[in-house]
């Protein structure tokens, strides 16, 4: 029984969509350039955000290129021994992604970009160093962070790709695609309602998919329904903007009046850093919240709006004094 992640695009014309058009012909540029001139990809510096797909992309490029594939973490590459293992590993013309590579030392990016640039690599035996050759390969640096590598090794790519965000009509495509590739059954009505929760994130809105199959099949059946999805997202606390139980509390507490960050991390009882670096984004992304000019968080009439459709239960305040 093939699952969700069994079946992955390879090809740029099963990841093309609107939100990166300029992305995708970028690379399509490049691939044609690469085959008239008999040569491996341009190295590639690809950012965006977690979960719009730069791994995908990875693959589906090196599909193209009928070359092979090395993947590995940046915070796997902690000894230069990691370094070298890999970089000898890679054929000629083969892409190499290093995802997350700004979690890699910066003495192994300065190796990195020193390989990259002499073809070689140098390697400690005893009381003697030696120079090892390696394949002209293509590099993948990927990175939600890219500010976070060095400047030099951000300097060796050729193209700069940044993905963004799906539009709600594209995650449609996603799932939808993906379902036909797995022989799913699914309502027409259901990819939409998947679109509205996912953030603009194909990972989450494949994910949604498979717990709303996960439901379908617990019940019997091979159809996913609306019913399904909705139960799904019930189970995990998600309404149907696809907001957990903390942003939901976030956002209540906001009802009361605008408030500073480390006073509402006191009262939901979570890191200050957690609530800026990962509650917040998607919720001044999608015009819930904003800030004053005193750096307060401000419930948005959206927001607000919001709030009051889904009916959520209204958190109350902690005792005073607790803050």
């Amino acid at each position: 029984m093939k699952e969700i992640n069994d079946v992955a695009p390879t090809s740029l014309s099963h990841v093309a969509c609107e939100s990166n058009r300029g992305v995708i012909e970028q690379c399509r540029v490049a691939i044609d350039a690469a085959f008239e001139d008999s040569r491996r990809l341009d190295d590639i510096l690809l950012t965006g955000p977690p979960g719009v797909g730069k791994s995908s992309l990875s693959f589906v490029l090196a599909q193209e290129m009928a070359v092979p594939f090395h993947e590995v973490l940046g915070q796997n590459l902690r000894a230069p021994a990691d370094l070298n293992n890999l970089l000898l590993a890679c054929e000629s013309k083969s892409i190499c992604l290093i995802d997350e590579i700004h979690e890699a030392p910066p003495a192994i990016q300065t190796a990195l970009y020193m390989a990259l640039d002499k073809r070689q690599i140098m390697v400690r035996g005893g009381s003697s160093v030696q120079a090892l050759p390696v394949a002209d390969f293509t590099l993948i640096a990927a990175t939600t962070e890219p500010y976070q590598i060095l400047e030099p090794l951000r300097q060796r790519a050729k193209l700069h790709l940044e993905l963004s965000f799906l539009s709600q009509s594209d995650l449609v495509t996603v799932v939808e695609r993906r379902c036909r590739a797995l022989s799913w059954d699914i309502e027409p009505a259901v990819p939409p309602e998947i679109a509205k929760r996912a953030r603009g994130v194909p990972r989450l809105a494949l994910r949604l998919t498979a717990s709303a199959r996960r439901v379908a099949r617990a019940d019997g059946r091979t159809l996913i329904t609306v019913a399904d999805l909705q139960k799904a997202c019930a189970l995990e606390q998600l309404d149907t903007l696809g907001l957990g139980p903390l942003e939901s509390k976030y956002l209540w507490l906001l009802m009361e009046g605008p408030k500073r960050v480390n006073v509402l991390a006191s009262m939901l009882g979570v890191p200050a850093k957690t609530l800026s670096s990962v509650t917040e984004p998607f919720l001044l992304r999608a015009g819930l919240l904003t800030k004053d000019d005193a750096s307060r968080r401000v419930l948005t009439p959206e927001g607000r709006r919001h709030l009051l459709e889904t009916g959520a239960e209204i958190i109350q305040p902690p005792p005073s004094g607790s803050t």
